[in-house]
């Protein structure tokens, strides 16, 4: 089902197309600069019952039919302005190595895209375009020209790191810690498929455990910043077996994807000091988690839902960005 957000048609603003190719969702935006404003389509890759996601080659192909179908809807949403530039999320981090080949079919879409209309071309990470569009939904760009710290937890990573100013990458980050084996994301999952759930699990995980009528003490670890989380599995898989109510099994999980990553900020904190924090990715879309930090870490910054799970709206702005900067 296409997720469009409706807008009235805009022509001669200054527009950038952002492109987002990720293993979850195949995604495009347009950011309108003169109005400050988002407009985006979106369509999670189709995951078989019981699967725990597609192997890269299913998402390179499934990418190739959605994409046009999703440009068609942004296009039928918005009448694209002037668009100045265009933007590609190429890589899952800003880290040497980082490959993932369903990130090829945005960055070749909009590389195409770019020399047919002669204009300029950005490329950045998944990682990145997470942050902006975290930044863009809790009205905090600001934050792009000073020191903070974010938080990134999804599917395919757990990650804090010190975010600072930089010309060429818009953001240069320095990782601070990372989880150690499974990621926040991938626990959600696991928990929900093994509790008959249908992936990606993040929403109907959330729906269960707000139905919990009991709680547990959860003892998170963590290692000089870092995390470990491969526990949360296994103890979900034993209170499953143990007759444990499905209700309660969801809510242990997220109790403990919430103090672990309470307890990496407070490491983030004490080592860089109380500057801003933004937290950004699909896990930080569940509401018991958000409810939980936001108790603790007030001044911190949520994206909303739709800014949360994968989308191109990051990348659009990205590429506003450094368009304006080459200004």
């Amino acid at each position: 089902m296409l997720t469009p957000v409706r807008a009235a048609a805009v022509q001669k603003m200054s527009d950038f197309l952002g492109i987002d190719t990720s293993n979850y969702t195949t995604s495009a935006a347009i950011y309108i600069s003169e109005e400050n404003r988002i407009v985006q389509a979106k369509k999670l890759l189709p995951v078989k019952d019981g699967e725990l996601g597609l192997r890269q080659s299913d998402a390179v192909f499934h990418h190739t039919v959605q994409l046009p179908e999703i440009v068609e809807s942004l296009c039928e949403s918005c009448i694209p302005g002037d668009i100045k530039a265009a933007a590609a999320s190429a890589r899952p981090r800003n880290a040497q190595g980082s490959y993932m080949p369903c990130f090829l079919c945005g960055s070749g879409f909009v590389r195409s895209f770019g020399a047919l209309r002669n204009i300029p071309v950005y490329e950045t990470s998944h990682q990145v375009g997470h942050v902006l569009a975290a930044l863009y939904s809790a009205d905090r760009l600001d934050l792009v020209n000073e020191p903070f710290i974010a938080f990134h937890a999804s599917g395919g990573t757990t990650d804090s790191f010190y975010c600072e100013p930089d010309g060429e990458l818009i953001l240069r980050q320095q990782e601070i810690g990372c989880s150690l084996d499974l990621k926040a994301g991938q626990a959600v999952d696991r928990v929900g498929v093994m509790l008959g759930l249908k992936f990606p699990c993040g929403a109907e995980l959330e729906k269960l455990a707000v139905k919990a009528d009991r709680t547990f003490k959860v003892k998170v670890v963590i290692k000089d910043g870092s995390c470990c989380m491969s526990g949360i599995e296994n103890k979900c898989r034993v209170m499953l077996k143990n007759g444990e109510k499905p209700e309660n099994i969801a809510r242990y999980c997220l109790d403990f994807i919430a103090e672990t990553v309470a307890a990496m900020t407070r490491y983030d904190i004490d080592k860089y000091g109380d500057i801003p924090v933004i937290f950004a990715g699909g896990v930080m879309s569940d509401t018991i988690i958000r409810e939980r930090l936001s108790q603790e870490f007030s001044g911190a910054a949520f994206a909303e839902p739709a800014f949360s799970c994968d989308n191109a709206a990051g990348i659009a702005i990205f590429g506003y960005l450094k368009y304006k900067g080459e200004k």
